[in-house]
């Protein structure tokens, strides 16, 4: 005599409590936000493509762009640093990591802006030849580029430790195997293991550079006029205080949407390239 088993599903009863809470509350904030008057979003959708906050965005832009431009390759050489066998080359790119990673942004970027209190002027001389050059600090350190440096130097800590991890992904037996075929040491960091280590570290690469966008909006404190500087320019006016932040984060959750599109397609892309025919 046969017997037909049927399985049965486990009820997942636990998780179907958790979805309707989840739900109810997602609902009742929903509701919360377009429903009370006092978020006024007639304000929002007015002012989302103001001129002034335009500007702003573009400087937010700008400051990225710089931040990762520089930021990129400086901490490519601090993570070679770190990988070298001369311990002064360690002990330097260990002892900046440690500083830059330490010290919040906010006083990096106060300690830049104000460093003409120590050097109040830029001075360019040689040996035996005295002073050449010099001119004011504050001529070359404007708000713009002590935001800049201040970025650079806090971003090159963070994508050091990044790129150090992608490369001490690869097994060290690869690059033994390299050497052995006679490839030299710059050979087996180009040919062998940056192209291996870029795709482990491409999805915090891409993370950093969203963070370092998130970053710029402490040179506002600076009255340096990025996105949410012009937002606070605005309602310092008006009083819309709310509506004009709403604003100011739109745009930081636009610009982080895509990039961070951008950062999927590359990952897939290079996921499809990794796949066997």
């Amino acid at each position: 005599m046969s017997h037909n088993l049927v399985i049965v599903p486990k009820t997942k009863i636990a998780e179907r409590l958790a979805t309707i809470v989840v739900a109810a509350c997602v609902a009742a904030l929903l509701y919360s936000i377009f429903k009370n008057p006092r978020f006024e979003w007639q304000i929002v959708f007015a002012d989302f493509t103001a001129p002034a906050l335009l500007k702003g965005l573009l400087i937010t832009l700008e400051l990225t762009f710089f931040a990762v431009f520089f930021g990129f390759p400086l901490g490519t050489v601090l993570a070679a640093m770190r990988q070298a066998d001369s311990r002064l080359l360690q002990s330097v790119s260990w002892f900046y990591v440690w500083v830059f990673r330490s010290v919040p942004m906010l006083v990096q970027l106060f300690f830049w802006f104000n460093i003409a209190a120590l050097y109040p002027r830029l001075v360019l001389a040689l040996p035996g030849l005295g002073e050449l050059y010099s001119f004011p600090t504050n001529h070359v350190l404007t708000g713009f580029s002590a935001a800049v440096l201040a970025l650079v130097l806090h971003d090159a800590a963070y994508t050091s430790e990044i790129i150090r991890t992608g490369l001490r992904s690869i097994p060290t037996g690869q690059r033994d195997a390299a050497r052995a075929l006679g490839f030299t040491n710059s050979g087996v960091m180009y040919s062998i293991v940056f192209p291996q280590a870029f795709r482990v570290i491409l999805p915090a690469a891409g993370n950093q550079i969203i963070s370092t966008l998130k970053a710029t909006s402490v040179v506002s404190v600076i009255a340096l006029q990025d996105v949410l500087y012009s937002a606070q320019e605005i309602y310092e006016r008006t009083y819309d205080v709310i509506p004009l932040l709403i604003v100011a984060s739109l745009w930081y959750l636009v610009v982080t949407s895509l990039l961070s599109i951008g950062q999927y397609w590359v990952e897939g892309r290079l996921s499809r390239k990794d796949q066997p025919l």
